[in-house]
């Protein structure tokens, strides 16, 4: 009886801990999707998948924060700054996920971040996409 309640509680965190990690795959997409005068790089329906993938990256042992970029890329706040550890994270997306592309946000800009909204506004053009690194061409 004690390991189910336990196993209870340990779901229940474990979901508040997703929907907080996820908070802002949602902000972002709130944002894109409310751009006013239409200004969006993609229609509403490929925001609403690029979202599943937000959800799906901010789930990733590495990732502390996720975002969806307007030009389609996830963008992601690493836990860990590392090069194994982007490595790793970069590896276990691109597996997933063989045709997006993830932009890590370093530390000199996440200290110009000020909104969701100044993070759905950067390019992932600089970022290898998953594609290239998988010789998916």
């Amino acid at each position: 009886m004690k390991q189910m309640v336990a196993t209870a509680m340990l779901l229940a965190l474990a979901t508040g801990v997703a929907r907080a990690d996820s908070e802002n795959c949602r902000k972002s997409r709130e944002y894109l999707l409310a751009t006013p005068g239409g200004d969006q790089s993609l229609t509403p329906q490929a925001y609403n998948d690029l979202f599943k993938i937000c959800i799906a990256a901010s789930a990733m042992p590495n990732v502390k924060e996720a975002y969806m970029l307007r030009d389609g890329g996830i963008a992601v706040l690493p836990k860990q700054d590392s090069v194994s550890a982007t490595a790793s994270t970069l590896a276990q997306f691109c597996d997933i996920y063989p045709h997006s592309v993830l932009r890590f946000i370093n530390r000199k800009e996440k200290l110009a971040v000020r909104s969701v909204a100044d993070v759905a506004q950067m390019s992932s053009t600089s970022s290898t996409p998953c594609k290239k690194i998988k010789g998916l061409s």
